[in-house]
């Protein structure tokens, strides 16, 4: 990855890209399930999201590997996606975006009122 990819976020392109072409690919429920997967994976992403991409390239493998071996999705899974990508990124209560501006905000409003006290 040269600078220039960095800088435009053309390889996060190219791979998201990768990505779909894989994930096309597998039964219909494995989709859905790729599908909601992302959906609550990017909270967890930060500003360019490239921290999620071995998360959801190692999800995708776990995906296809279990669609190979004739695996019922909610064998992998379970009832529980939301669960299984918060594990993921690292756990509950791990550190979405929102909370990283809610700390930062925070900070903001608590320097600006010290230097109105005093």
């Amino acid at each position: 990855m040269n600078f220039w990819e960095t800088i435009t976020g053309s390889d996060l392109t190219r791979e998201w890209k990768a990505f779909e072409a894989r994930a096309t690919k597998l039964p219909a429920d494995y989709q859905a399930a790729w599908s909601q997967i992302k959906t609550h994976l990017f909270p967890y992403g930060g500003f360019s999201g490239r921290n999620l991409m071995p998360i959801l390239d190692g999800a995708l493998r776990l995906l296809e590997e279990s669609a190979s071996d004739e695996l019922g999705i909610h064998e992998v899974l379970g009832d529980d996606i939301a669960g299984f990508c918060a594990a993921l990124a690292g756990g509950h209560g791990a550190r979405t975006y929102r909370d990283r501006w809610r700390e930062q905000l925070n900070g903001t409003v608590a320097r600006k009122l010290s230097r109105l006290g005093g």
